[in-house]
């Protein structure tokens, strides 16, 4: 069932991706050699980790578009571009040409600050490249494919230059990590149970958990990163059931507004700064999914918000996360 997506939707030109992730190269993160990435940046042509997805995000789409593997919907012109740089050992022939000497890639542990300054310095200042790219040098067989991809890149660059007056280089204003928890009473959906998984939608962003199997009482305990825009809407969650052979069935959804959060934290600012204190809170109401009133609250230095949802459009089901909110600048 290669062509078939997380959410149940055929695709032939998603079949072509998944081929292409399975090469060697493409099985660890470019950026960090963390195995398996489940992302990919469209116009690059590299698979990356969720972790450096991330970073990539925060470069603004005019240098990086990403784009998840599994969930959002690809354009043939995205896989065609992906499948014409073959993704990351050819990528990386440019891009990490000349990497200086104290200069060391990020490993999948790597914190958040590492790991930022190294795939700015790689793709957004382009530090990497030799001076001329010495693409003449390049195998024959490969040569088509590395001046299409330096083509690419300088298109992309130039492009990016241009923009920055009446884009601004930073689009987005922070990131978000959502500790999904657990479920509690879950709709059924198979015979007697459901295979559970949570997706996670902020703008044209998605993450997803993994997928427990029967269980209608859940404990995931992941934690999933997505950037917040400068001009956020509310973050929508949805639960499927993973079914291998048809559509993944609903069981349930909820919308987070992080607005409170998000304006405490920045209110606040370095919550380094301050002691453990309630800072905000988002009210329970007839018209939201919480079960309770949820305190946004400063812990150990960190914005943390602790949320009960009970889910909407289906006949039971909660869901239990916890955000916190990460400056880009942390």
């Amino acid at each position: 069932m290669s062509n078939h997506s997380a959410l149940g939707r055929p695709s032939s030109g998603k079949g072509r991706l998944k081929e292409l992730l399975l090469q060697k190269d493409n099985r660890t993160c470019a950026d960090c050699s963390a195995p398996d990435p489940k992302w990919a940046s469209a116009n690059i042509g590299v698979f990356i980790c969720l972790k450096c997805c991330g970073v990539h995000r925060s470069l603004g789409t005019h240098v990086s578009k990403v784009l998840s593997v599994t969930l959002d919907e690809w354009s043939d012109e995205e896989i065609d571009a992906m499948m014409e740089v073959g993704g990351n050992a050819s990528a990386n022939s440019i891009y990490e040409a000349y990497i200086p000497e104290g200069v060391t890639k990020p490993g999948p542990d790597s914190s958040h600050d590492v790991r930022s300054k190294f795939i700015r310095s790689k793709y957004e200042r382009q530090e990497f490249l030799k001076p001329s790219l010495r693409i003449l040098s390049a195998p024959k067989k490969s040569q088509s494919l590395q001046t299409n991809l330096s083509r690419k890149i300088m298109a992309n660059f130039r492009s990016a230059s241009s923009s920055q007056a009446s884009e601004g280089m930073v689009e987005f204003i922070g990131m978000l990590k959502i500790k999904v928890l657990k479920g509690t009473n879950l709709a059924v959906r198979d015979m007697l149970s459901s295979d559970p998984y949570v997706v996670l939608t902020l703008g044209q962003q998605k993450a997803q958990t993994t997928v427990v199997k029967s269980n209608l009482n859940p404990v995931w305990d992941e934690d999933l990163m997505l950037s917040v825009p400068e001009h956020f809407g509310a973050l929508k969650l949805e639960v499927y059931d993973h079914d291998t052979f048809s559509a993944d069935d609903i069981m349930g959804e909820a919308e987070i507004d992080i607005q409170p959060m998000i304006t405490s934290a920045m209110a606040f600012g370095d919550a380094g700064m301050f002691q453990n204190m309630q800072i905000g809170k988002w009210l329970k109401s007839h018209d939201n999914a919480l079960i309770e009133d949820s305190t946004v609250n400063i812990i150990d230095g960190k914005v943390k918000q602790a949320v009960s949802l009970k889910l909407q459009n289906v006949e039971s089901g909660e869901i239990e996360l916890e955000l916190e909110w990460m400056p880009l600048d942390h």
